[in-house]
């Protein structure tokens, strides 16, 4: 390989590189955003032993929305499941 192409391939990798920390951040405050707004919150409720399911559930933040959905479950006799975010809904 010339010393160009060496050059030119380290260059590329970096812009390659740097675009994707630059999606990745712009992604993950997206989600952190999301996780604090109130809304409509989907979470898959992963059930040890039993059937898994994805629902929907309002709330003031993410957490609220949680803490709503794991009582609810919990007072239905499923003792056995947790709901784990998987983003807001928006509309």
């Amino acid at each position: 390989m010339t010393m160009k192409r060496v050059v030119a391939a380290a260059l590329g990798g970096i812009v390659v590189a740097v675009a994707g920390v630059a999606l990745a951040a712009n992604l993950t405050s997206s989600k952190q955003a999301d996780f604090f707004a109130s809304g409509q919150h989907q979470f898959y409720v992963w059930c040890a032993g039993g059937t898994d399911f994805t629902t929907l559930q309002a709330g003031a933040s993410a957490a609220d929305a949680q803490m709503k959905l794991y009582n609810a479950e919990k007072r239905s006799g499923k003792t056995n499941c947790w709901p784990v975010w998987q983003g807001r809904v928006s509309g």
